[in-house]
């Protein structure tokens, strides 16, 4: 019986040529816009491996739509909002419209928005994290639609992204509160098991922990969804604890504005009794009160120059590179010394 042989793939031809399936790519579609020795040996590996290029799909890309999609989270609160804004108005100067979807934080779903958006013609994605299947951004890459993440940053990562190191930043704000003498410590986060951004957050806390001698399986650790009502139901668990937590990491502004709300009704002095800190800076945090310490993320920055990257990608072909954006801590209110044993 012969031997049937799969179709070599856009991935086959990379691999072959040593090269990025962005760069084959490129060279399918802007030649001239390769280096002549890289556009060399990605034709060789055409020839060598028989591929034949989806036409199909260069046919849809020319026919651009001018949209480009954001697939988000949530839309329940205001954690994405002022980065979609930037991204919306840099789009719009550029003749761009953008199209929103939501997934609940499901992975599945997510899924499903990324195939519906791309079946409606969106040219790009905006992706929020890094976690999901290669098998999402195989798709992608056969329909000819570039991706870029954003609200993260991981060198390590394969794909591009504009944002900030999760890790490191709430590691900068873990500093700050073992530096208040804190040891009891607790954080009120989202599920880590498909969020990456969560499970970075969850990481520098226990390296600052680790980094002062502290035992990092210590962290008291409440997972939930993010609503002002579970940060509050959070934190009566937390403080309900034979050893309650002195300070409190939540995983953004929203459960911390809801631990707040949770100590008041409790009678629990914030930072008297126990310090509350955040994460994004959200005009939430501003109008909280005690007004909440928290980890400010440029949600502008990185919306505006994420629309900038993608759109140069669509109009010229350019391999899309990551981008660091840098985070820092708001100090306000609720955060202050440990209460004395």
């Amino acid at each position: 019986m012969t031997q049937q042989h799969a179709t070599p793939t856009l991935h086959d031809v990379a691999a072959h040529a040593g090269v990025s399936t962005a760069t084959v790519s490129r060279c399918l579609n802007f030649p001239d816009k390769v280096a002549p020795s890289t556009r060399d040996r990605v034709q060789k590996a055409i020839a060598a491996l028989g591929y034949s290029p989806n036409f199909g799909a260069s046919v849809m890309a020319a026919r651009r739509t001018k949209t480009i999609g954001a697939i988000i989270p949530t839309m329940d609160n205001a954690i994405f909002a002022r980065g979609l804004q930037a991204f919306q108005e840099e789009l719009r100067l550029h003749g761009y419209t953008m199209l929103v979807a939501s997934t609940s934080y499901q992975p599945a779903q997510e899924e499903e928005q990324i195939r519906a958006l791309v079946a409606r013609g969106a040219d790009a994605l905006l992706l929020i994290g890094h976690a999901r299947a290669p098998e999402i951004y195989q798709f992608l890459e056969a329909q000819g639609v570039p991706s870029l993440v954003t609200w993260a940053y991981d060198t390590n990562a394969p794909r591009p992204s504009v944002g900030f190191d999760n890790a490191a930043a709430m590691g900068m704000m873990a500093k700050a509160v073992l530096a208040q003498g804190h040891r009891q410590l607790a954080l009120i986060s989202a599920s880590s098991a498909s969020n990456d951004r969560a499970e970075e957050r969850l990481a520098g806390i226990k390296s600052a922990m680790q980094a002062n001698g502290l035992d990092p399986a210590a962290l008291d650790v409440v997972e939930t969804t993010y609503s002002i009502e579970n940060g509050a139901s959070a934190l009566a668990e937390l403080m309900t604890r034979p050893t309650p937590p002195t300070a409190v990491f939540c995983g953004n502004d929203v459960l911390a504005v809801g631990a707040l709300r949770q100590a008041q009704d409790m009678q629990i002095n914030v930072p008297k009794d126990v310090s509350i800190v955040g994460f994004d800076d959200i005009e939430l945090a501003q109008v909280a009160y005690p007004p909440l310490t928290t980890v400010h993320v440029p949600h502008r920055e990185m919306g505006r120059r994420a629309a900038q990257i993608l759109v140069q990608a669509l109009k010229d072909g350019q391999e899309m590179t990551s981008l660091a954006l840098e985070t820092n801590l708001v100090m306000r209110g609720t955060l202050g010394p440990a209460p004395a044993p």
